[in-house]
């Protein structure tokens, strides 16, 4: 296969050149986390859900127009029958540099072997308290200890990057950003603190009372830590400093105190089909429909890719001060 042209690569009308691609396998999870969907969710039924195969097939046309980076959510991805298959067979898509995954760790302990012979170069990893209450008071399910395995067996396996993401609630888990920095310290990793985006109907905790600033967080880690300015990326929207003296990356994801979006090279393709062109926007089209009423036209896949870029706003329209306009959760985008 021949590197795409440059008029045949994936460039929006604001001239953004579109390289990463987010594939959401799922939108079941062993999870509930407060901040991502609701305790009682209905998921979709399985016949809505993208094959494995369709999902092969689309990211097949992706990285023929010149995506270079693919990253595996859910839900939680590794709950998804079959998802070490899909890993392998996107491995070896010629063409794709880095193939990438999100998770929440429960499933590590056992799955990494499989993860890194499949192909995995990297891994991020959600961990929003290391305290086992407060963790399972905002996860809802989960256990602090099989994640903190799993941690570990990722290190084990050698991957090229672990990174720990941390969604920051204030008078939930903001007083313990210090110590989850010292942990990624003390296990050479890296990690991101995140604002929470207003993704679906949230009744836990009020999101604009909830918010705490990337501002706030670093003033906070200032006081233990000397945080280094880079200009080291990864391909998605972290603004990353290095914690002097150690091997470990501090990245900030700031949609709301820092727009990122003129920079933005990503679109979404959520468990139904959907390529998503904005997280903040509705914007999308049903690539579930492309494929499933023209089965092998690859051409036809790639010029509905290629058009959908027209389409892809500027920017976001994220408000904490209302309710979401977004209604679909965190778990149906992938993040």
């Amino acid at each position: 296969m021949t590197p795409a042209s440059e008029a045949n690569q994936l460039i929006d009308r604001f001239g953004r050149k579109i390289d990463y691609l987010r594939i959401s396998i799922t939108d079941r999870c062993d999870f509930r986390c407060v901040y991502c969907m609701a305790e009682e969710m209905t998921f979709l039924p399985r016949a809505q859900i993208l094959t494995l195969e369709e999902i092969e097939t689309i990211a097949a046309a992706f990285t023929e127009l010149g995506v270079k980076k693919i990253r595996i959510t859910g839900g939680e991805p590794l709950v998804r029958k079959g998802a070490l298959d899909l890993f392998e067979h996107l491995g070896r898509l010629q063409g794709l540099k880095e193939l990438v995954i999100t998770t929440n760790g429960a499933q590590l302990e056992t799955m990494a072997p499989a993860l890194k012979k499949a192909g995995v170069k990297r891994i991020n990893i959600s961990l929003d308290s290391l305290d086992p209450a407060k963790f399972k008071a905002i996860t809802r399910t989960g256990n602090l200890q099989t994640v903190l395995n799993g941690i570990a067996a990722a290190k084990a396996e050698g991957f090229e990057r672990i990174k720990i993401n941390t969604v920051v609630l204030k008078d939930s888990n903001h007083t313990e950003v210090c110590d989850l920095v010292q942990f990624a310290v003390d296990s050479e990793i890296d990690i991101s603190f995140i604002e929470e985006m207003p993704l679906g109907v949230v009744e836990h905790h009020d999101r604009s009372l909830a918010y705490y600033s990337s501002d706030l967080i670093k003033k906070d880690l200032a006081a233990r830590f000397a945080l280094l300015a880079t200009t080291e990326k990864t391909g998605g929207p972290s603004n990353y400093f290095r914690v002097a003296g150690t091997l470990t990356r501090v990245g900030f994801i700031s949609p709301h105190s820092h727009n990122f979006c003129s920079t933005c090279n990503r679109v979404r393709l959520t468990a139904e089909g959907r390529l998503l062109l904005c997280l903040g926007n509705e914007h999308s089209v049903d690539l579930k429909q492309v494929v499933r009423a023209h089965p092998g036209d690859i051409d036809l896949l790639k010029q509905t890719l290629i058009d959908a870029m027209q389409i892809k706003p500027a920017q976001h329209e994220f408000n904490l001060q209302e309710q979401p306009v977004i209604l679909r959760y965190m778990n149906m985008t992938g993040g």
